[in-house]
């Protein structure tokens, strides 16, 4: 009987470790597959790209080369226009036409994509006097030195106004790394100031706007505008020496991509702004920028089980996702 049952177990044991085995092997098989299919993708991408790089590329140096010119032995004027003059253009250009809907709820076709209806329409013009006010000091008086501060610093790790512009596969390679520092910087120091010791001092401002609104992405404490917003998106650039054009292009898409994550607006073809919207509607959900962290940490648990999940998509049709996926109604007292 004993070695029946030993023979058994034996045999049990042979089954477990099989069905084990072949889940591993069918796992390798599924995620070897799918990286084959991304990196073929991914090399036919970048490889049309690149051709269209390098037909434009002689183009974008001579212009490059043609401003060193005029900015010789100025060079640091050159790096103020592209890393902040530039990006700002992007922020005010954006947000004058996001503020125009928000001051007037028209036109029609841009208030209907609106994510908290009934909220901001319009918007309390003497709260939005005041928030823009604070974003042009943070920008002025934060920004601005801040920016003078990390010019020496990477004119001697390397020369962000060198001839030679970055190839096409280096920029992508620096915006991966961009985005990376800047989900781990912005997700800790966010939840930092989430505490209740710098909560109320500090992090408050910004969460003011219960329903937010473009303009108000830097609308903040100048400490926390400092360590949440200029940090994780200086960083990079000065970890990797890059040069201005990137540094430009990075600056100007992180305040495009904020302005969109606080516009309040679920709109057609643009990255969904859902997650960040709860966060400012629920305080202690979502405090990431991409959500990997949030998902790692399980600070989006609540999220996941809201109609806000169901629409955080990117919008491919005309329909807004309130429509189409509208919240539950609310249960009788």
């Amino acid at each position: 009987m004993k070695g029946e049952a030993g023979h058994m177990l034996h045999n049990e044991k042979s089954k477990q470790e099989g069905y084990i085995w072949g889940s591993m092997r069918r796992t390798a098989f599924i995620l070897g597959s799918g990286l084959l299919s991304f990196v073929a993708f991914w090399n036919s991408v970048t490889w049309h790209l690149q051709r269209f790089w390098g037909a434009s590329g002689y183009f974008w140096q001579a212009q490059w080369e043609r401003l060193l010119t005029t900015f010789e032995g100025k060079e640091w004027i050159l790096f103020f226009i592209g890393a902040i003059q530039v990006p700002c253009l992007f922020f005010w250009s954006f947000n004058g036409l996001l503020l125009v809907v928000d001051t007037t709820g028209k036109p029609n076709f841009i208030s209907r994509y609106r994510i908290q209806v009934g909220k901001n329409e319009p918007v309390d013009p003497v709260k939005l006097r005041q928030s823009i006010r604070t974003v042009l000091f943070n920008q002025c008086m934060v920004s601005f030195p801040m920016v003078v501060f990390l010019y020496p610093f990477l004119k001697w790790w390397g020369d962000p106004c060198r001839r030679e512009l970055p190839t096409f596969h280096w920029f992508l390679l620096e915006l991966a790394i961009f985005t990376l520092i800047e989900e781990v910087l912005f997700y800790y120091s966010h939840r930092l100031l989430h505490h209740p010791t710098f909560y109320k001092k500090i992090h408050k401002k910004h969460h003011e706007w219960t329903a937010p609104i473009g303009v108000i992405s830097l609308y903040a404490h100048p400490i926390e505008h400092v360590v949440s917003n200029m940090l994780p998106a200086i960083v990079g650039p000065l970890v990797m020496g890059s040069h201005l054009s990137s540094i430009t292009m990075w600056f100007s898409l992180a305040l495009i991509i904020t302005t969109i994550s606080h516009c309040g607006y679920h709109l057609p073809f643009l990255p969904s702004p859902e997650f960040h919207d709860y966060h400012h509607l629920k305080f202690n959900q979502c405090y990431g920028v991409l959500g990997v962290l949030d998902h790692l940490h399980g600070t989006d648990i609540m999220f996941k089980q809201t109609k806000a999940y169901e629409r955080h998509v990117l919008l491919l049709g005309f329909t807004p996702l309130s429509e189409s996926i509208p919240d539950s109604p609310k249960r009788m007292q």
